[in-house]
Order: structure tokens, then C-alpha cells, then sequence
């Protein structure tokens, strides 16, 4: 059945590929994923969403497959792509340039593989409708916008996604691996993506001259004063075992060679996997930003403002160990265990992790898909040259075992789930 798909699934493949959309902008992706559905039988409904920004559109769509008693499944893929001109040489390359929310014209390239989750998704959707004699249940099928911006899918709950719609006993998606090569899956049970804040520093101080900088509190000294301290929070105050990121981003301060500027701000990204440890590192940013300021005599009404982006804000992704061990079994007997890897947890940030809700209420599953050709990786181990990474504006999966592999493994899923 897979095999059947193939052509037309390609097809669509080379279209989203050469013709991707910005975060908060995929009009003309998510119609054609609704009226995808609605041919096969699906009850649709779009523009789901709601964002902070009132006048922002939300590009969500959300169709269902009632068929009879039985756990409710969500399946959800992303439909964003990133602002990138794409160098990978493909006759289906993108060539989009766009203007970004800030003005800027922009290249725009489906450097996530968020076109391989789609392509997977609608082959998902396919082979559902055509076997219900197989399975029981609702299917609840997810296209999510602004996954790469982190406001997808807490706007799609914010819009009564629970209510509106059969909430789910389950909740599944995949995601491309640059490293997996193409046939295979990755897994990794428990903590598999990290909790990611933003988190941005404004370091205020007492301008001057370059020449005379004792008359003055530089905030350009003070905040590098700061960065180096915040190093200490990961090697000292966290525990080995707990794993933990503060990266400095940003240093941005003055304006010329002789002038000690006013302020300096630094932007900070912020990963960990457990609540207690995001809680300890955010405090930890806020206490040594200021006791730095204070010991450089800045005073109180002039400490530095430091700001957590709640709107920003990705929960950790924990695969549910019992439904993580109930579908690898799935997947070794349909792609072979030899197919099937289990991986190590990373620090990178997805927001499908919103749909397991707090506490992990709902039990969710997040697996690789693997996108390198056998060629390829073969090159890459016998040279050791690097392969293109996600985000590169050269990552190019290799189509046609990525999307097969993908919907087989998905579909082999639900079914495990609806039988």
C-alpha cells in the first residue's frame, strides 16, 4: 500500500519542498493539507489557533476520522520552514524569497524537513482512511504552524484543540534525524527534548568617555563579568547527572571606540530536562546578574532587568516509557530490528511536547526518522566529513525511503494503538 502511494506522495513532496512558507505564514500549506483530507473522508477544520497577537492569523488545521469505539490517537506534523536561502543544487530547490515579520526580505528554504513530516502525515492519513476495516477509534489528524518559533501548538490548545476536538489517549509525530540513515527510526524513551527558555539581560550602567572610565560604571565590563559567572551555574551549582545548558547568544554594547555606553544587552538560551533544574538555573541567571551589578556598585534603582520569554517558553519532550516500549516492538517487526536505534536524549527544543500537557497527562511519543542515503552515510563514515546538519542550508534527505519508512512506521503505529 505504501508502495502504491509512493508517486503521488513525491509529487507533493517536491512541491512543499520547492514552495515553503515562513512561520505564522502558511497559507497555501495548510490548504492543501485540508483539502487533502477532506478528499479522503476527514472532517476539517481550519485556521485553528490563537495566538497572543490578536491580529496574527493562525494557520492550524485539524481533521478527524471517526470510526466507531476506541482510543482517540493524535497524530500532528509541523508545516513551517525557515529563513534560508537553500544551497543544496536539487531540481526541486526552493527559490523563495520573502519578507520576514521584521521587513526583511529573506530566502526561505524546508531545512527542518518539516515537507518530509508533511509528506509523512498525508501518507499517514491515506492509508488510515483506506483501512478502517482495521481499526477502531478516532483518528485526530494535526497540522501545526510556527513550530519553529515555539507558538504553534500553545496557540492550536489555546484555541480549545481538548474541547473543540475529541481529546486524544495519545499523541504521536515524528521528527527528521540528519544522522539516521534513510530506512530506519530512532528512539529515545523518557526525556528525549529538552525544556528551552529565552532569556534576555539588559545590564545597565553609567555611560562616558573611553578615556576617563572611572567616571564611569561600564556596563560592557560588568556584563562580561556576568557571562563568565553564569558558566558556574552548569559546573557548580547543577548536579553531573542533571543535564543543563546556559548559552550566551547575544553581547550587544556601545556604539564607538571611545564611549562607554549606557547598557549592554545579552540574549541567553536556556535548556534542561526536569522542571526543579530549569527552576534552579532561571533563579540562579537572575541572582548573579545582579550580585555581579551590585558588586561593581551599581545601585539598586540601576540593577540589570532580566526577562524570561514565558511566550517563548518549550517544555521538555518525554516519551512516554510504556507507549515508547509498546511501539518500538511495532517497529522492529515491521522495518527490522536491525532498522530501529535506540538514541541518546538531546538538548534541542520541540513543541509537540505541548500536547502531552503538564505532568505528561497525556501519554505522548516523539520518534527519528532517519533521511541519509546509504551512499551518503557510507561516504560520511569512510571520510569523516560532516553531513549537513538540520537547519544547513544543504540538508537534502533522500526522499523516497525517508517518506516510505516514515508513513509505514506511522501508520503501523496507530494501528498498534486502534486494533
Amino acid at each position: 500500500m505504501v508502495q502504491s502511494e509512493l508517486a503521488p506522495l513525491l509529487e507533493t513532496y517536491r512541491h512543499l519542498h520547492s514552495h515553503p512558507e515562513l512561520s505564522g505564514h502558511e497559507k497555501e500549506t495548510a490548504a492543501l493539507v485540508a483539502e487533502f483530507l477532506e478528499e479522503r473522508g476527514y472532517e476539517v477544520t481550519e485556521k485553528v489557533g490563537r495566538y497572543t497577537d490578536p491580529g496574527a492569523v493562525s494557520y492550524g488545521v485539524v481533521g478527524s476520522l471517526r470510526n466507531g469505539a476506541g482510543p482517540t490517537v493524535l497524530f500532528r506534523t509541523d508545516l513551517d520552514a525557515l529563513p534560508i536561502v537553500e544551497n543544496t543544487g536539487l531540481p526541486y530547490a526552493s527559490t523563495v524569497r520573502t519578507t520576514n515579520d521584521s521587513g526583511v526580505e529573506v530566502g526561505t528554504m524546508h531545512a527542518c524537513g518539516h515537507d518530509i513530516h508533511i509528506t509523512s502525515f498525508l501518507g499517514t492519513a491515506t492509508l488510515l482512511a483506506r483501512l478502517k476495516d482495521r481499526w477502531s477509534g478516532t483518528l485526530v489528524m494535526i497540522a501545526q504552524p510556527a513550530e519553529e518559533l515555539g507558538t504553534g501548538a500553545k496557540a492550536m490548545l489555546a484555541d480549545g484543540l481538548y474541547t473543540r476536538f475529541p481529546r486524544p489517549d495519545y499523541a504521536l509525530a515524528l521528527h527528521d534525524e540528519a544522522t539516521l540513515r534513510a530506512g530506519t527510526v530512532g528512539y529515545c524513551p523518557g526525556y528525549a527534548l529538552a525544556n528551552v527558555d529565552s532569556v534576555d539581560i539588559t545590564v545597565r550602567g553609567e555611560g562616558g568617555h573611553g578615556a576617563y572610565p572611572h567616571l564611569t560604571k561600564d556596563p560592557i565590563v560588568i556584563a562580561a563579568r556576568i557571562v563568565v559567572a553564569l558558566q558556574t551555574i552548569v559546573s557548580r551549582e547543577v548536579s553531573p547527572l542533571d543535564p543543563a545548558v546556559v548559552t550566551v547568544g547575544s553581547f550587544h554594547g556601545g556604539s564607538k571606540h571611545n564611549i562607554i555606553p549606557d547598557d549592554v544587552h545579552l540574549q541567553l538560551t536556556v535548556r534542561s530536562y526536569k522542571p526543579e533544574v530549569r527552576r534552579h538555573l532561571l533563579d540562579a541567571i537572575r541572582r548573579i546578574a545582579r550580585g555581579v551589578a551590585v558588586s561593581a556598585g551599581v545601585p539598586d534603582d540601576e540593577l540589570p532587568v532580566v526577562v524570561v520569554n514565558e511566550d517563548e517558553f518549550t517544555p521538555a519532550t518525554y516519551n512516554d516509557p510504556a507507549l515508547t516500549d509498546r511501539l518500538v516492538k511495532v517497529f522492529e517487526r515491521t522495518l527490522g530490528a536491525d532498522n530501529v536505534t535506540r538514541m541518546d536524549p538531546v538538548m534541542g527544543g520541540e513543541d509537540f511536547s505541548q500536547y502531552a500537557l503538564p505532568d505528561h497527562e497525556i501519554p505522548s511519543f516523539l520518534f527519528w526518522l532517519g533521511t541519509v542515503s546509504p551512499e551518503r552515510a557510507e561516504a560520511a563514515r569512510t571520510t569523516g566529513v560532516s553531513l549537513p546538519s538540520l537547519h544547513s542550508s544543504q540538508f537534502a534527505p533522500a526522499p523516497e525511503p525517508t517518506i516510505a519508512t516514515g508513513v509505514l512506521a506511522t501508520t503501523s503505529a496507530i494501528l498498534e494503538l486502534m486494533k
